[in-house]
């Protein structure tokens, strides 16, 4: 048996464009992306703090230290500028991984920098 655990979470990212003529996805500062672990085009899971949306989409990369969070094609009716985001990455694994495994999540300030890293 496989479970779905929690390998990354991005805690209150803050919407800083949004895109609606775009195929689709979430823009991610490179950065935190690979200090978070999650890879390009990877299937990402959003939660909008500010209206409850969720929505599923995959994350792509935006330049390295830029705080970027930018919602893409549809998902840019999801939310609007200024709008916190959290932002989860998930892993099939099993029990006994599972059970070592241990979550990166960054806690971001107003400005989309590493506030604080739990894990």
């Amino acid at each position: 048996m496989h479970l779905i655990m929690l390998k990354s979470k991005l805690h209150m990212a803050r919407v800083t464009d949004a895109q609606l003529d775009y195929h689709g996805s979430l823009t991610i500062d490179s950065r935190l992306m690979k200090e978070a672990e999650i890879l390009p085009f990877e299937k990402i899971l959003v939660a909008n703090v500010e209206n409850g949306e969720r929505f599923e989409t995959y994350a792509i990369p935006g330049k390295a230290g830029s705080g970027e969070i930018c919602l893409n094609g549809a998902a840019a009716r999801k939310g609007k500028v200024g709008d916190r985001l959290i932002i989860f990455a998930f892993a099939l694994m099993t029990r006994k991984e599972a059970a070592r495994a241990k979550p990166v999540i960054l806690c971001l300030n107003a400005q989309n920098q590493v506030a604080e890293v739990l894990h």
